[in-house]
């Protein structure tokens, strides 16, 4: 599989969870339940990033920040003083769950970003997704 398409697949991923963990936070009144725009647009940006500039630098940085914001998520979390209570009341399996998949698919999203953003500065080329693209032949001596 190609490293970008790993890389837009994890990067969603992380946001389908981070988005579950978040609404779950909310309904557990960890998180306020109030209107956040700020929130809106943060996801926004993230989607934005993954699925159209994917193959850019700043679709690298904003999934790099997607990736980090899932793996920071069992860090907050399970440092909290109400960790023990919430595992072990109604729903905590899924709360549990939700954390220990967004700590290891944000490191695995940040690792693929930071591998992405090291073979752009380097000035390899990009993986294209067109088919049509014509690709160079390499030569024989």
């Amino acid at each position: 599989m190609k490293h970008s398409v790993m890389l837009t697949i994890a990067s969603l991923l992380s946001i389908l969870l981070l988005t579950l963990h978040v609404t779950d936070d909310i309904v557990r009144g960890i998180s306020k339940a109030g209107s956040s725009n700020i929130a809106l647009l943060v996801l926004t940006v993230f989607l934005y990033g993954t699925l159209v500039l994917a193959e850019r630098r700043s679709g690298h940085v904003i999934m790099l920040l997607v990736g980090l914001f899932a793996a920071a998520m069992p860090v907050i979390h399970m440092r909290g003083v109400h960790y023990g209570e919430i595992a072990t009341s109604t729903g905590g399996f899924f709360f549990v769950w939700t954390l220990w998949a967004l700590g290891g698919l944000g490191g695995f999203t940040f690792i693929l970003s930071v591998r992405g953003l090291w073979s752009l500065r380097r000035g390899q080329p990009q993986e294209s997704n067109n088919p049509n693209v014509e690709r160079p032949v390499p030569r024989s001596r």
